[in-house]
C-alpha cells in the first residue's frame, strides 16, 4: 500500500492504494464515482473512458497509481452546474438506450471534438465512426451517437 495523490474532478484526493489498483477501482470502489464502467477490462469497449489531464483514456486497463498528480475528469466532473454540451446533445438526439456505454461515449466524444477543433479538422460523420471504433455499444446501432457528437461539435 501507498500513498497516491491525484485531482479528480477538481478535487485534490490523496488514497493509501495496492500497486496493483486499476484506475477504475480506485475511481468506482474508493472514489464511489460509479459512472465510469468497466465492460470488458481489456480495453475493448470503452465504457471505462476517462479524462486524464484532458485526454481520454481508459481506466479499466490503467493503473491508479499510472495517473499520480494528473488530473482527471469523470463523466460526474463533466457538467458545471448544468449539463455539458456533449451531454445535452445525447439527451436531445437520444444518444444511449441501456445507457451503459455513454458515459465512455460522452468522454470519447468530448475528447474527440477537442482534439479536432484544436487541429482544425473538420468532424464528420466518417471521422465520428472512425473515432468510435474503441467504444462498444451493443444497443443502438451508433445512428443518434453520431448525430449527439455532431450536434455537440457545433456547441462546443
Amino acid at each position: 500500500m501507498t500513498d497516491l495523490t491525484l485531482t479528480v474532478n477538481g478535487k485534490r484526493v490523496t488514497r493509501d492504494v495496492p500497486g496493483e489498483t486499476l484506475l477504475s477501482e480506485l475511481l468506482r470502489e474508493t472514489l464511489r464515482l460509479t459512472g465510469t464502467h468497466v465492460g470488458c477490462d481489456t480495453s475493448q469497449c470503452g465504457a471505462c473512458a476517462v479524462h486524464m489531464d484532458g485526454k481520454v483514456v481508459k481506466a479499466c486497463t490503467m493503473l491508479a497509481h499510472q495517473a499520480a498528480g494528473t488530473e482527471i475528469t469523470t463523466i460526474e466532473g463533466l457538467a458545471n452546474g448544468e449539463l455539458h454540451p456533449m451531454q445535452k446533445a445525447f439527451n436531445d438526439n437520444h444518444g444511449l438506450q441501456c445507457g451503459f456505454c455513454t458515459p465512455g461515449m460522452i468522454m470519447a466524444g468530448v475528447d474527440m471534438v477537442q482534439r479536432y477543433k484544436a487541429e482544425g479538422k473538420t468532424l464528420d460523420e466518417a471521422a465520428i465512426r472512425h473515432e468510435l471504433e474503441g467504444n462498444l455499444c451493443r444497443c443502438t446501432g451508433y445512428h443518434n451517437i453520431v448525430k449527439s457528437i455532431q450536434q455537440a461539435a457545433t456547441e462546443m
